[in-house]
């Protein structure tokens, strides 16, 4: 692990953001706030309406869900091209990081079980209108491994400076 981050830090991208300008560094991490931001908000919503939470009809969950898994999609793709950018910046110094050890095996759960949900015969139900009790529980379940996840992620990404 220790080889594939220093690797990293002296890619050209690493020198592109350790010597650039005073600016880059701080860009980098804000689009990286904003990419957490939009995939754990849509995440959030999503997630608590699978839960059942506000008591929406099942017509209107299927539309939430389907209006918030672009939007999740794209914070994660803006998340994780910046997190690479602050990882090339000083990715030497996360090396025996424990918080940095525990976020990215929670990410690629919850990357996995967003494939799962997306994948799986209660989604479709759901978007065709047709989900039944036993597919909610289904679902439920799927959101709340969800939560759990993204909310592990954040907080261990946001450890990682305090090790």
């Amino acid at each position: 692990m220790s080889s594939l981050l220093i690797w990293i830090e002296q890619s050209a991208l690493g020198h592109f953001v350790r010597e650039s300008g005073p600016w880059t560094y701080p860009i980098v991490n804000l689009a990286h706030i904003l990419g957490i931001a939009t995939l754990f908000g849509s995440v959030l919503v999503m997630d608590l309406t699978l839960l059942g939470v506000g008591r929406a009809q099942p017509w209107a969950r299927a539309v939430v869900a389907r209006a918030a898994a672009p939007i999740a999609r794209i914070g994660f793709v803006l998340a994780a091209a910046s997190g690479l950018g602050l990882l090339s910046s000083n990715g030497s110094e996360y090396v025996g990081n424990p918080f940095f050890m525990i976020k990215f095996p929670v990410i690629a759960l919850g990357l996995l079980n967003a494939a799962l949900i997306a994948r799986s015969a209660s989604w479709r139900a759901l978007v065709a209108g047709e989900l039944s009790p036993a597919g909610e529980r289904r679902l439920a379940g799927m959101a709340a491994m969800s939560l759990a996840c993204w909310t592990g992620a954040i907080a261990a990404g946001r450890m990682i400076g305090y090790w």
